[in-house]
């Protein structure tokens, strides 16, 4: 993933509008206030099985990326198997980062 990337995943991290670990992204995910999810690529195909059939019933845009280790560090933090972005400004963006 390129450092413009991570620097934006950081930005939203400071700014309160990312959620991280299992139990916070399933409980977020429920009350539908994420926008956007994003599976790290080494994640394991089960992991990344569940993360999507869940965000695509609840028709949340999700997107595999970079790996664990990238992810957490981009956030200050240990490696972190998937997040959850909870503002739409902030979703849009990293969509249009990923996808060009």
């Amino acid at each position: 993933m390129n450092q413009q990337f991570l620097n934006f995943l950081g930005l939203a991290m400071r700014a309160g509008k990312v959620k991280s670990g299992e139990a916070a992204l399933l409980s977020e995910l429920k009350k539908h206030n994420l926008k956007l999810v994003l599976i790290a690529k080494d994640a394991s195909e089960q992991t990344q099985r569940q993360m999507i059939q869940k965000c695509n019933a609840l028709q949340i845009p999700y997107r595999l990326i970079s790996n664990r280790v990238e992810l957490g560090h981009a956030l200050g933090k240990n490696a972190r198997v998937h997040i959850g972005i909870t503002d739409q400004g902030f979703a849009r963006k990293l969509i249009s980062m990923i996808d060009d």
